[in-house]
This record gives structure tokens, C-alpha cells and sequence, in this order.
């Protein structure tokens, strides 16, 4: 299909007051001829790589000098977003552009210990390290300015807020990473969290350029032959226990080594035990590195899996939440299953 021409864009929706005046403390930190470091929690997600590529397209539009360094590898899925600025990827020598950035800006996390292995230098750097973020959290992160609300959709959300605020034009491959932002953390525009202002945010980046067909075939329609049969491995753990809710799948070991998959083609799997008629809470265990379990977790009504992460030192969401845990999978789900059970059945 023939790329969509875009037209002169529309009325911008209106950025609370909040959020305007957290936009300009940012603005302040952020200077031209800066060097900025953008980064986000370990493997990305969609949100993450949307908001980081639409935030380098502003700031270099500036005239800084900002590099993307993230913690993990940019995940193929979201690949396409640097095209043509595939320079803008620093994440293979984070650390160097960290350690020598005037200013970092972190993203879609406030916590540093979901930087991994950059967290550390990320505290010591002695920068101003700014966040924007809309989970409910304070977090971790040094001293800065915070463009923060749990109120928005995404992250992207917020980007898109900064932008406006500042009066930043917002190019089409800005618009192309802020729709992507917003698309997937609201799982296409389904989850609770499709308010009425994404939803006027989406119609505003479609008026500069961004084409709606072509991002869903990108982003939802161009899985590997290897994520599809990990799919279909995953499927065959399903367990459920229809009375209580609950619904369970494992990642097999081995099972992502065998299907030449990584971390990335796994995004989207918890909704396959969520979609379960009368589920009300659904995980997913895989293990991962250094002997732990990451659990995900995923919920429909008013199961808060914020709340239940929050009881293993995880974090999220109401709806979408994560953590990891030390120990064997049959020992982390025995304590993960047992806290959920009881959270369903009203006891805690």
C-alpha cells in the first residue's frame, strides 16, 4: 500500500497544567550542544523503544546531541522506528555514552534496578537524570526533574505532552514512535487503559503522516515461523482453574534456544491464558538468567496485579505487572500461585 501523504496536522489535544509545568523543568535541563543519554528498562517493550526513538527525534530536532543507550539489545520487532537513523543506537556501548552524557533521561521506569546493568553507573554519573514515566511509583533514580501520571496510557502519552507543551514540532518518524508507544501499551487500543485522550492523541499522529495498516502489520503481523511454534509449545502448559480465575502458562527451557527466539517474541503471550473465558488473572513463568523466574502478570476487572507483584518486589500496572523471583519454578510458583489464589478468593 502507498505510503499515506500526510496532511497539514489538526487542533493538538491540550496538555494538563501538571504536566506543562513538568514538561518546562525538563526543558530546562536540556540544552543545546548537550549531550543526553536516553535509556529504558531492560528489554524493552514497545512503549520503551517508541517513547526513546520519538524523544531522540525531538531533542536532536534541538540541536542535542542524544544517543539511545539502553540496558538490552533494541528489539528486532521495533527495529523498523530506526530506520534510516540507525546511528542513533547506542545501547551496544551504553555505558561509554552514559558515563560521558551531561544528562540522562530515563523512560517508561523510575526505578534503577530495572536498568540492569546500568543502573549503577546511571546513580554515580553525578548528571541530572531526568524521568518520564507513568507508572505509580516514586522510584530510585537520582535527582531530577519528572514528567510523571499514572493517568496516562503510556509513556508515550507523556512524550507526546512534552512535545506540546514546549511547542516542539513533531515530525512524522517522531509521530511513527509515539503512535507505536501508544498502540501497544493499550494492546491495540482494547486494554482499560484506551482513554478518550489516547485515543485523540492517535487521531492527531495519524494527521501527521502515520499510517495505521502498516504499523499493525509491523508490529502485530510479522512474527518469525520460530515465535509462531513457541507459541504453539507454550499453549500446550496451559493450566486453568475456572472456578477461582486463573489461568497459567510456562515457558518450557530450552523451548526459546530451540525456536532461535529471544525475549522479544514473547511480548503479547500472557494474553493468551487472559483470554480465557472467566479468567480474571493470568501469569506467565519462564526462567531467565542467574537461576531466577520471571513471572508476568496480567489481569481483567478489578484484580490489581500491581499490588500482588508488589508483594515479590515487583511492580506494573493494575492490569500488567512483572517481577522476579530466585528459585526453582516449581518454588516460585508455588509462591506466586498461592498469593494469587488467595488474592482471587478475597483473602488478602
Amino acid at each position: 500500500m502507498p505510503r499515506r501523504k500526510a496532511k497539514s496536522p489538526g487542533r493538538a489535544v491540550p496538555v494538563p497544567p501538571a504536566r506543562k509545568k513538568a514538561a518546562r523543568e525538563i526543558a530546562r535541563v536540556l540544552k543545546r550542544g548537550m549531550r543526553v543519554a536516553i535509556t529504558t528498562h531492560v528489554n524493552a517493550d514497545g512503549d520503551g523503544t517508541g517513547s526513546a526513538v520519538a524523544l531522540w527525534h525531538l531533542l536532536v530536532a534541538r540541536g542535542i546531541r542524544a544517543a539511545i543507550t539502553n540496558p538490552t539489545p533494541f528489539p528486532d520487532r521495533y527495529r523498523f522506528l530506526l530506520k534510516g537513523v540507525e546511528h542513533a543506537d547506542k545501547s551496544r556501548e551504553a555505558l561509554k555514552h552514559l558515563e560521558r552524557a551531561d544528562a540522562i533521561v530515563v523512560l517508561d521506569i523510575s526505578d534503577l534496578s530495572r536498568l540492569g546493568q546500568l543502573g549503577p553507573t546511571v546513580a554515580g554519573v553525578g548528571v541530572p537524570v531526568a524521568c518520564i514515566d507513568h507508572h505509580a511509583s516514586n522510584g530510585s533514580l537520582p535527582p531530577g526533574p519528572r514528567l510523571a501520571d499514572p493517568k496516562a496510557c503510556a509513556t508515550g502519552e507523556l512524550v507526546y505532552d512534552l512535545a506540546r507543551a514546549l511547542d516542539w514540532k513533531i515530525s512524522p518518524d517522531a509521530a511513527r514512535a509515539i503512535y507505536v508507544a501508544i498502540l501497544t501499551d493499550t494492546g491495540g487500543f482494547r486494554f482499560a487503559n484506551t482513554t478518550p485522550r489516547a485515543l485523540q492523541i492517535a487521531a492527531h499522529l495519524l494527521e501527521h503522516g502515520v499510517n495505521p495498516e502498516t504499523i499493525y502489520t509491523t508490529v502485530y503481523a510479522s512474527s518469525s515461523e520460530g515465535r509462531v511454534r513457541l507459541t504453539a509449545e507454550v499453549l500446550e502448559t496451559l493450566v486453568v482453574e475456572p472456578g477461582r480465575g486463573l489461568a497459567w502458562v510456562v515457558v518450557p527451557p530450552g523451548a526459546m534456544e530451540r525456536h532461535g527466539v529471544s525475549s522479544d517474541d514473547l511480548e503479547g503471550m500472557p494474553e493468551f491464558p487472559r483470554s480465557v473465558s472467566g479468567t480474571r488473572l493470568a501469569l506467565l513463568f519462564r526462567q531467565i538468567a542467574n537461576g531466577r523466574i520471571k513471572v508476568s502478570l496480567r489481569s481483567i476487572g478489578d484484580v490489581d496485579v500491581a499490588r500482588l507483584a508488589a508483594r515479590f518486589g515487583g511492580g506494573g500496572h493494575r492490569r500488567a505487572a512483572g517481577v522476579s523471583l530466585e528459585g526453582t519454578m516449581s518454588d516460585v510458583q508455588a509462591k506466586v500461585l498461592g498469593e494469587a489464589r488467595a488474592l482471587l478468593d478475597g483473602k488478602k
